[in-house]
């Protein structure tokens, strides 16, 4: 896999979200023209991209703001666990506890609540800026 696509409202709380995850800057961008039109398939195109990778270099997220045509709301905003479509990202984080707290500072707000399965992780979902889940997995032992 390449990357996970998440529009936003708030490019600059959601590259602040993913930084305090650890995850890395990459690049941005703005994406206009004919090219961008014909990919996504809409008519003038223009948003600015934030290309972010993980840790171990292996994975990005890729944010999008759209300056036109404006974003739209698909679902009902704060989306349960159960509404069809991609519903989360997971990340296995080191101190689950840590990157909670920090997390919490920049707006996120817990879904649920820490739960441990078994003697093998502790887990918890957390919505971030412009209501997207994202999973948070820290293996025990």
């Amino acid at each position: 896999m390449d990357n996970v696509l998440i529009v936003v409202n708030d490019l600059e709380a959601a590259i602040a979200f993913f930084t305090e995850l650890g995850m890395e800057l990459e690049g941005k961008a703005l994406v206009e023209g004919s090219w961008a039109d014909r990919v996504v398939g809409l008519d003038g195109v223009r948003a600015d991209i934030v290309m972010m990778r993980t840790p171990d270099g292996h994975g990005r997220v890729e944010l999008t703001r759209f300056h036109t045509p404006s974003a739209i709301s698909s679902e009902p905003q704060n989306a349960s666990a159960n509404t069809l479509g991609i519903r989360r990202i997971m990340f296995t984080v080191e101190d689950l506890d840590d990157i909670l707290a920090r997390l919490l500072t920049h707006g996120a707000e817990l879904v649920g609540e820490v739960a441990q399965y078994e003697d093998s992780y502790r887990l918890c979902f957390v919505r971030g800026p412009d209501g997207f889940i994202v999973g948070l997995s820290e293996q025990l032992g």
